[in-house]
């Protein structure tokens, strides 16, 4: 089916098409006319998503703001949301409604979930898509009503949020609460425990003692090396002295009482030599000379004797005193020791007291978070434009639903007159000839021209004058006006 066809069934139908279309379009005028009216009341709610809690100093991350508007918008739609408002609102205690409510269900099911599946089911929520904004609104056909519910709706989900905010806190709180006793007990256990060591072994501070007793081990060594220093050189004089002359060791040659006496044994052998030159050794200045020099003699022999037995006396002493700071040394290594035995058991007392006293201290400061939390009437949502009674009605849309039914009607009158002629095909043009014989048409002989002298018989003429099909043989056209 060409066009022209087309329009010489529209012609031909026009009647259909006419009624169609007028009934089409007068039966949506009036349906729109005799629906009820609604109002749309909308609430705009604002979320501090940039702004960091003031208890817990938390801050959302950007990539994670659309998944949490999302998942604010499924809390306002949820049930929990619309069983606040309808407990908000009293409705359970309305006889209107609980009439209605006895209507619609005859008594089955719960009042408070029936009214917050109805008030769901006029709730729009549509979140901003650059903004944190959130915009609640709700259609009814009071607009009184509709402005209540939609504020309503908004209330209950600043309170569902805080309390989903603070539930989880509150929970916290008490945990700590009972954990708390506990770990306060296991502080005071730990303190205890070290105290009572500290007495038992007199631990003032172990670092302190510590560093006291090395210093003394320090000393004792440094002690100990110098007097085997000193026993090994009194021990070589000695056997020096044993080796060699008595006269001529070191301590002899040093001492200066015996130096003393070899000078006055050489001046008196001097003063023997010269006597002996010109007195016999009877002579009693001979004798008395003679005598000094004995006697000097022996004096010096006596005094190399003890000078020599101080040296022996001096070794015998100074292995003595080495083995006295030895065995001081290897009593203070023994003290240290132990001692420092002491201080590995107090340092894991210490160690176990003060990892004790920080995780009290980290759950302390945890209990007062959470407790600050689980008391805070902070929301990070606030109502940016409340809803007001609207003056319009937002449906139906008369004007919208009329010029849809305009397009609406014409589809619908096309389709009619189609099927019509569908359901009763009639020649109407030279097309419809060629295309049921399928031969070619000679002439068209069009009397009636000057009786359809309309806008689609013009139409007509001009699609056929236009449609010289094929330039073959006899296929000609006439045309009378």
């Amino acid at each position: 089916m060409n066009f022209s066809q087309l329009l010489s069934i529209l012609v031909a139908r026009k009647v259909i098409l006419i009624w169609v279309f007028m009934l089409t379009v007068t039966v949506t005028t009036v349906i729109s006319f005799i629906l009820p009216k609604t109002y749309t009341a909308t609430t705009s709610l604002v979320i501090n998503s940039k702004g960091a809690d003031p208890v817990t100093g938390f801050m959302l991350p950007p990539t994670l703001m659309l998944g949490y508007i999302a998942t604010q918008v499924d809390i306002i739609q949820s049930r929990n949301v619309a069983l606040k408002v309808v407990d908000r609102l009293g409705i359970v205690n309305s006889p209107i409604a609980k009439a209605q409510f006895e209507k619609a269900t005859k008594g089955e099911g719960n009042i408070s979930d029936w009214y917050a599946d109805q008030f769901l089911q006029n709730l729009d929520v549509k979140p901003s898509r650059e903004s944190s904004v959130i915009e609640i609104s709700y259609q009814g056909a009071d607009p009184m009503f509709a402005a209540s519910l939609a504020n309503a709706f908004a209330e209950a989900y600043i309170n569902t949020n805080l309390q989903l905010k603070i539930e989880p806190s509150k929970q916290a709180a008490v945990w700590f609460d009972q954990q708390m006793k506990g770990l306060r007990q296991n502080v005071e256990e730990s303190q205890s425990k070290l105290s009572i060591y500290q007495k038992e072994h007199g631990i003032a501070s172990s670092d302190e003692r510590l560093d006291i007793e090395m210093g003394r081990l320090n000393e004792l060594s440094n002690q100990l090396v110098m007097a085997q220093a000193q026993t090994y050189d009194s021990n070589s004089r000695q056997i020096q002295l044993k080796r060699g002359v008595e006269s001529e060791s070191p301590e002899v040659l040093a001492n200066p009482l015996i130096q003393g006496l070899k000078s006055q044994l050489a001046q008196a052998e001097a003063r023997l030599t010269d006597l002996s030159q010109h007195l016999g050794s009877n002579h009693p200045q001979f004798q008395a000379a003679q005598k000094e020099v004995e006697d000097l003699h022996h004096l010096i022999g006596t005094e190399s004797a003890k000078t020599s037995s101080s040296v022996g006396q001096n070794a015998r002493i100074s292995q003595q005193k080495e083995g006295e700071i030895r065995a001081a040394l290897v009593a203070q290594k023994e003290h240290v020791l132990k001692f420092k035995s002491q201080h590995d058991e107090m340092a894991v007392l210490l160690r176990e007291a003060e990892s004790a006293q920080r995780i009290y201290d980290n759950a302390l400061q945890r209990f007062g978070q959470t407790n600050m939390e689980s008391r805070s009437v902070q929301t990070d949502v606030s109502v940016l434009n409340p809803a007001v009674p609207p003056i319009k009605h937002s449906s139906p849309k008369i004007l919208i639903n009329i010029l849809l039914s305009i397009m609406l009607g014409a589809l619908l009158a096309v389709g009619s007159a189609v099927v019509t002629e569908m359901l009763d095909r009639r020649v109407r043009s030279a097309e419809d000839l060629m295309q049921l014989l399928g031969l070619p048409v000679l002439a068209n002989l069009n009397k009636g021209f000057k009786k359809s002298s309309g806008f689609f018989a013009k139409m007509r003429v001009i699609f056929t004058i236009n449609k010289s099909s094929k330039p073959t043989g006899s296929n000609y056209q006439f045309f009378t006006k």
